[in-house]
This record gives C-alpha cells, structure tokens and sequence, in this order.
C-alpha cells in the first residue's frame, strides 16, 4: 500500500539571483492542475477523499497544514482513522503526493496563501469525490 510522502525541492542561489526546483517530482501522470485559495487562516478545507484518483499539492505562496486520512471504508469511514500532519511552504518547492484512498482537509497559515492541486484524472473523466463533514474524524471547526 501507497503512502503519502513529501518529495522534497530544492535551491540554489548565486549573483543572479534564486532557483527553486525539484528534480524528483515525476509530473508525467498529471492531467489538470488547479489552485486552491482558502477564503481565510481559521477556514479548514475538508474533508475531500478520493479513492482513484491521487493527488499532488505543492505551496505556491505562503504556507499550509494538510491532514490526511486513510478512508477504510467510503460509505461509512471510521470516526477514530490516524491523521497524518503535512506542512508545505512555498519558501521551497516540495511537493506532497497523496495516493489513492486518502481524505484531505486543509488549512493555510498566510495571508493570501495559495496552494498548487495536481490530479491524474482530466474534470469529469471518472466519478470519485467524497466529502465527509469536517468533525468527522477529529474535532475540527
């Protein structure tokens, strides 16, 4: 089984100036991209899961926390599932892969922060959002 895993960027810098990369990111599956702007810092964006398509988020500006869960079942998911604790930054360019059958719930710490969302399904190729309330595994408001 799959695990969520950060592949970590990189920087270099000289007289010219910054270069942000990362060189291990292997972006040949993705078929859209989109960002996500929380309407605010105290806004938690979840929980979305799905359970085909897997997913990579990357910190375009200011910086977010990304739990993850584990869906063990997607009709009726346990309320006690382990959450996973994620931090993104856009002071680097790393890059969070989520594989298939993991919930997310999101929140950005800066003002005016903005999150890079990666997916390998096209819009409307398959059917596979499930949302789950956001105190359903934890106690989130």
């Amino acid at each position: 089984m799959e695990k969520p895993i950060i592949i970590q960027g990189r920087s270099s810098t000289d007289d010219r100036g910054s270069l942000f990369f990362n060189n291990d990111f292997n972006a040949s599956q993705i078929k859209r991209i989109y960002f996500i702007e929380n309407r605010d810092n105290q806004f938690i964006r979840g929980w979305t899961g799905h359970k085909i398509e897997q997913r990579w988020f990357s910190a375009a500006e200011g910086s977010f926390t990304i739990k993850l869960i584990k869906i063990d079942n997607w009709e009726k998911p346990s309320e006690n599932l382990p959450v996973l604790k994620f931090e993104l930054n856009s002071k680097n360019m790393d890059v969070l892969h989520v594989p298939p059958g993991y919930a997310s719930a999101i929140q950005s710490h800066d003002e005016n922060s903005r999150l890079l969302v990666m997916a390998d399904y096209s819009l409307g190729e398959i059917t596979d959002d499930y949302r789950f309330p956001i105190n359903h595994f934890e106690n989130l408001k």
